[in-house]
């Protein structure tokens, strides 16, 4: 039996997910902490929205099992939906109804007191900074408003575990870097975040944990930074003054690219400091001056090619269907 205390806020053992011989889910696997992100990344069709919708309640999966909050996903399916809140990728708004409006709406199918629900809209109006435009039409609103708006409507339960479905798609970046910090202040209160995204440096910048899903198979597993370090490729750039010393250099470090144009070699290189430091050693021992070292890691839109097969441009390209 699973000590409660230790339990994890989202697990999963073995969804599966076909329609007709369209395999969606292939037997994934998920443990997601209390109180972190989890993003979920993939490329359109490699079965993120349904994970996300079998996790919701919202359709079944054909095998495996999950739990959500310490409620059992296909017994206890009431359970789950008092634990949790979801905001989909397309905002789920009335137009005809003000932003006050909306709220007090989910709060009355929330079956929570008029008092009650009018107090818990006021507070999620001023956290939201939605207070002035209250009385306003939804129609008015930007879509980052209308995104502020659609996961204030999601917190008028209190859901402990909330499901980010592609939240700050169409955003531009200040309405996206806002959703980000209200996605942290989430967090920073104990909620739980499962967040889907095509946004990489949206992953990289929120999440505690990411899984690439492609092809209905989770193909990795880990933070950002354990990610990068699995794919080959960083090096240190060191630029000099002259052609002598980039020659000088470059028998220094053996069979390494180097650039005669720019005057450059590139070493490969993790990037951590023990490597960069053993880098101007090496030079510093041979009288060897550099005029300029940077150093390159790999960054998510490198991992999402090699573990997909797919640049991200190319995953990107269509940010609406079903994924």
């Amino acid at each position: 039996m699973i000590d409660a205390q230790f339990e994890p806020a989202i697990s999963a053992a073995g969804l599966k997910k076909s329609y007709g011989e369209k395999v969606v889910l292939d037997g994934i696997d998920l443990n997601v902490a209390e109180g972190t992100i989890f993003s979920l990344l993939g490329p359109n069709g490699a079965g993120k929205t349904t994970a996300v919708q079998i996790l919701s309640t919202l359709i079944p999966a054909d095998a495996g099992t999950a739990r959500i909050s310490g409620h059992d996903l296909a017994r206890d399916a009431e359970g789950v939906r008092r634990s949790i809140g979801v905001t989909g990728q397309f905002s789920a708004v009335d137009n005809l109804l003000t932003a006050e409006e909306n709220l007090i709406l989910m709060a009355d199918l929330q079956h929570l007191g008029r008092d009650e629900g009018r107090r818990r809209a006021a507070e999620l109006l001023a956290r939201f900074d939605l207070t002035e435009a209250s009385k306003k039409p939804v129609s008015t609103f930007s879509g980052g408003m209308r995104r502020k708006l659609d996961l204030a409507m999601t917190l008028v339960s209190r859901p402990r575990v909330i499901f980010l479905d592609e939240p700050t798609t169409g955003l531009d970046p200040r309405s996206r870097r806002t959703m980000w910090d209200l996605i942290r202040d989430l967090v920073a209160d104990g909620v739980t975040i499962f967040l889907t995204t095509q946004y990489l440096e949206e992953a990289d910048q929120l999440a505690d944990r990411i899984a690439v899903l492609d092809q209905g198979k989770l193909v990795a597993e880990g933070t950002a930074e354990e990610l990068k370090r699995r794919i080959p490729g960083g090096h240190i750039r060191v630029r000099f003054k002259s052609a002598e010393e980039l020659e000088a250099a470059a028998h220094l470090f053996g069979s390494v690219a180097s650039s005669d144009e720019d005057l450059t070699l590139q070493i490969p290189s993790d990037g951590s400091f023990p490597a960069l430091r053993a880098v101007m050693d090496t030079l510093e021992s041979a009288s060897v001056d550099a005029e300029a070292l940077t150093v390159h890691t790999p960054d998510l839109d490198d991992v999402f090619f090699a573990l997909t097969g797919r640049p991200k441009a190319e995953a990107t390209s269509e940010l609406e269907g079903v994924s």
